[in-house]
């Protein structure tokens, strides 16, 4: 029921009481004791502090027991301390990685120096320090990982140290292919040199050159080594490869084999009596290939023994290791437990 007097001419209007305009934006109470409307005076901001304090409360309540269920409504609250956390742990974790990642950088500068020496043993040439440092630099691209500066800082040195320590790997990898592959070619090398005399006997280490031809008497180069012996000795292959030439041959060398080693390598042995291969067999270091003889123009039995070097006639007293024969030779293979050949 509309108290006495109040009336409301539109909805826009002011509300009036008594011909009394009561404003727009006021709050009016009733008064019992004077049967009035008084100005309910500081209402609003009563009412907002009211408001404030409420939702105060409400807002801490809701907190607590957001924090107390694993902030379930996912707030974030307490995060930024988490994370601060977890940022120093990572930090720590970075840092021993950065100090263990500089020590295997060091282990592989140790590596450097021992590749080098490997080179050297298989006769390659050790790889330069500047050609190892040009081969390990480049550009170390500098990305920002949008993490804190000081972290970012720490990932951009780790990063940047892989890169170095991935090229020095690969640079290392392909050294130790060289070498490798060196090795296995020089093991097959070394198999094939003429290394080892033919044959027991006595021989005059100036017999190589020039000299006074025994049957013709005249000064003519002598272009192998003569090694003494009666008829029938044992002659053996100096170094491993494949019988080239097997019989008589048409000058003053008589019956003669001719052995080629490879790698430029081959060996003759003439004025033999009796030939034990044939041409195309291949044979090893310290394998039989024929009798000593007198054929060809001869004084007396002895073995005509050659190298050559791609054509060129050697001294092969330059190649025969510590005067060692083929059974000498089968001897210390048999001492060094290695495979003695047939």
């Amino acid at each position: 029921m509309v108290p006495w007097g109040y009336r409301r001419r539109n909805f826009l209007e002011p509300l009036t009481l008594n011909g009394q305009d009561m404003g727009r934006f006021k709050f009016y109470i009733f008064s019992t004791s004077s049967l009035r409307f008084v100005e309910a005076r500081w209402a609003k901001t009563k009412l907002a502090a009211a408001t404030l304090v409420v939702a105060g409360v409400l807002s801490a309540t809701v907190f607590e027991a957001n924090q107390s269920a694993g902030d379930v409504l996912g707030l974030g609250v307490g995060r930024g301390q988490y994370l601060t956390a977890e940022n120093k742990i990572l930090r720590a974790q970075l840092e021993g990685l950065t100090g263990r990642l500089q020590s295997l950088e060091d282990q592989l500068l140790a590596l450097n120096s021992r590749d080098n020496e490997l080179r050297l043993t298989v006769n390659l040439s050790p790889i330069d320090k500047d050609v190892r440092q040009v081969g390990v630099g480049g550009k170390d691209e500098r990305v920002d990982f949008g993490v804190d500066p000081t972290v970012n800082a720490l990932l951009q040195s780790l990063s940047s140290m892989v890169g170095r320590a991935e090229r020095e790997l690969e640079l290392q990898a392909q050294s130790y292919k060289e070498v490798v592959a060196a090795y296995e070619s020089n093991q097959d090398k070394f198999a094939r040199i003429p290394a080892i005399k033919p044959m027991r006997g006595y021989y005059d280490v100036n017999s190589f050159g020039m000299r006074l031809h025994p049957v013709l008497r005249i000064m003519k180069p002598h272009e192998g080594l003569d090694i003494a012996a009666d008829v029938g000795n044992a002659v053996y292959a100096t170094g491993d490869g494949v019988i080239q030439f097997s019989g008589r041959t048409g000058g003053g060398y008589g019956i003669a084999v001719e052995v080629k080693h490879g790698y430029g390598y081959t060996s003759f042995y003439a004025h033999l009596s009796k030939v034990l291969v044939r041409e195309g067999q291949r044979v090893k270091r310290g394998d039989l290939l024929a009798l000593s003889g007198r054929t060809g123009l001869v004084s007396g039995p002895h073995l005509h023994y050659e190298v050559r070097l791609n054509g060129m006639r050697q001294n092969p007293i330059d190649y025969f290791f510590d005067d060692v024969d083929a059974r000498r030779f089968q001897e210390l293979l048999a001492e060094s437990g290695a495979r003695p050949t047939r």
